[in-house]
């Protein structure tokens, strides 16, 4: 199924959601609203550390980051796993790959949407909420470079 966010339209697998359709975009809608900072949805995970690496994600705190290498780590395996994992996650946003960037605090990259550039909105969206400056957009991109 597709959902519409901050304009862009985000492809969801909800195979892997036991709750419907309906649901799942009324809890996507609060998200973009500001008024919800987790999903309350029932997600099947892949066994494996793909599935590991994706349980991880939900413990990735609304408005905050972790890198490849902080999650690869607590999972004891490597970063470029933890980048696979996050690129096959069936329900992106629902399990927030978003809030995973590289060492370097770059946002590497974001296999929903408008990639990137998906990924750096709702991290921007994230800090509004908060009420903090959204730094990534400060940060390097994939391709090493700098936006203001």
């Amino acid at each position: 199924m597709n959902v519409n966010i901050l304009e862009t339209t985000i492809e969801i697998d909800e195979t892997a959601i036991a709750e419907s359709p309906a649901v799942i975009r009324e809890q996507v809608r609060q998200y973009e609203r500001g008024d919800r900072q987790t999903f309350d949805l029932t997600v099947t995970v892949p066994n494996g550390v793909s599935g590991k690496v994706m349980t991880a994600l939900t413990n990735i705190p609304y408005g905050e980051t972790r890198t490849y290498g902080e999650i690869a780590a607590e999972l004891e395996t490597t970063a470029i796993v933890v980048g696979q994992a996050c690129a096959r996650n069936p329900v992106p946003l629902v399990l927030p790959c978003h809030r995973v960037v590289g060492s370097d605090g770059g946002l590497k990259g974001y296999s929903a949407a408008d990639g990137v550039a998906t990924k750096r909105q709702l991290l921007d969206l994230e800090a509004r909420v908060q009420g903090t400056t959204p730094i990534q957009s400060q940060l390097p991109t994939q391709t090493g470079e700098r936006t203001s």
